[in-house]
């Protein structure tokens, strides 16, 4: 049985806004909401796993959701004194919704398939060079340091390339559109670019907003 028969075909959803994880990169979550404290007792008992997405924008009750997120897998578990959980959660690969399931459950739970996302799961050999990464590390430093975000540089070059791609994605104050547009970019080398592209909007705007006119 290889890994990709492995991931579940049917998965619960927490749907998050202006949040995305990429395989092989760890994020913690607070879990709060009755819903998904529910959630995670069941995932706990099953295979642990939950498909992070986000919701379009939107004044629905239940908002529609973006066809593409990323299932991850809780590997560590800790409860409260005021009953919430704490827990970290690996990014396994990405997934598209193929429909919802309609349940008597008060949370989301969606059929999926992995088969566009299929080399999340592989090693990845298209490696980017670090030379190749060194303008946008530096733009990205500024920008993040005028947004006011807190980066461990430090930590991140320890990574891979690849995965401080995935991580600077992530922690990016970009758009909810801008970052489901990264999430949905199947080549690590693809998304470099958009991120560049975003990257230099976003100072092409501050460099015009700080023009004397």
């Amino acid at each position: 049985m290889d890994k990709m028969t492995e991931l579940p075909k049917k998965i619960p959803v927490f749907p998050l806004s202006n949040f995305i994880i990429f395989p092989k990169t760890t994020v913690p979550l607070n879990i709060f909401e009755p819903r998904y404290i529910q959630m995670v007792d069941d995932c706990m008992k099953e295979n642990r796993m939950i498909g992070m997405i986000q919701p379009r924008k939107s004044t629905l009750k239940i908002p529609e959701l973006y066809n593409v997120g990323c299932v991850g897998k809780i590997t560590s578990f800790n409860e409260t004194d005021d009953g919430r959980y704490l827990i970290i959660i690996n990014g396994i690969s990405r997934f598209k919704i193929l429909k919802e399931i309609i349940n008597n459950k008060s949370y989301r739970e969606c059929e999926v398939s992995f088969n566009d996302y299929s080399q999340d799961i592989f090693i990845n050999n298209n490696e980017i060079k670090f030379s190749d990464l060194e303008l946008i590390f530096k733009k990205l430093k500024s920008f993040f340091k005028k947004k006011g975000y807190i980066i461990n540089w430090k930590e991140l070059e320890k990574q891979s390339l690849d995965q401080t791609i995935n991580t600077l994605a992530m922690a990016s104050p970009f758009s909810l559109e801008e970052k489901q547009v990264l999430l949905e970019t199947t080549d690590i080398n693809n998304r470099k670019i958009k991120l560049e592209k975003i990257l230099n909007t976003y100072i092409a705007d501050q460099f015009s907003n700080t023009t004397i006119q």
